[in-house]
């Protein structure tokens, strides 16, 4: 099977403490010159996403907000996959969240967290809103109050986003594939936590770096020797070699 085009995520992924470094760019890049396509899956905003990764030309298409957004590289152009948040919700979370931690008292156990996803308190885009655990209670109590019963909770390590039903990253990564023509079985997912298992179920070929969670490591086809973003080009390079 040659597989076209594979399909990764982000954070703990391609990224290290938000960053790639040049020899996964490298390996991208090689992929790009065989002709093929790259597919980004991300939980980040598209505005945060901009502000840490500028190589969005190696990717054909880029889904963000988890499955909510499809993003094009080549014209800037965004496609919404789901309804935008409720104004009432967004604005009573961020009330409670407010009370109950005022800004800048982050818990110790979250603030490595916070700084390598750059998550704020409350971080809202164009469909998703997203705190963390400390304030999955006060999310789940205000879903209920509203009577908000098509939201979803989403969990990703520490991180809490908040959903419509159905759109996660499964849901964007059909989106992508059905744009560019490319069926899933010549798809490789690749990711490392909690909410990547739903995309990576979908691919022919499904791995997971060697940071991954034991749960995810346990679902996929095979699990890379290296970490991050070494395991990504670890992954390329191994799918360039068996073309060959």
């Amino acid at each position: 099977m040659q597989y076209l085009a594979p399909a990764t995520d982000y954070d703990g992924t391609l990224a290290t403490d938000g960053v790639v470094d040049s020899i996964t760019l490298d390996a991208l890049r090689r992929w790009k010159a065989s002709g093929r396509k790259l597919i980004l899956i991300t939980g980040r905003r598209m505005d945060d996403f901009l502000s840490v990764f500028s190589h969005m030309d190696l990717f054909d298409l880029v889904v963000v907000e988890n499955g909510a957004v499809l993003y094009f590289p080549e014209t800037g152009a965004e496609r919404l996959l789901a309804e935008p948040p409720h104004p009432e919700f967004v604005s009573q979370l961020s009330d409670r969240i407010l009370q109950s931690t005022p800004e800048g008292q982050i818990p110790p156990e979250f603030q490595t967290l916070v700084k390598q996803q750059n998550l704020k308190m409350l971080a809202v885009g164009r469909i998703i809103v997203a705190t963390w655990v400390p304030h999955v209670a006060t999310v789940q109590e205000l879903i209920e109050v509203l009577s908000l019963d098509h939201l979803q909770i989403i969990r990703n390590k520490g991180a809490v986003m908040i959903l419509p039903e159905g759109i996660d990253k499964a849901h964007g990564l059909n989106a992508a594939l059905e744009e560019i023509g490319i069926p899933h079985a010549a798809t490789v997912g690749v990711g490392d936590a909690e909410n990547d298992a739903v995309f990576l179920e979908l691919c022919g070929f499904s791995v997971a770096v060697s940071n991954a969670l034991d749960d995810l490591k346990a679902q996929v086809h095979w699990v890379t020797a290296t970490t991050r973003g070494a395991g990504v080009a670890e992954l390329i390079d191994r799918l360039l070699v068996e073309d060959r």
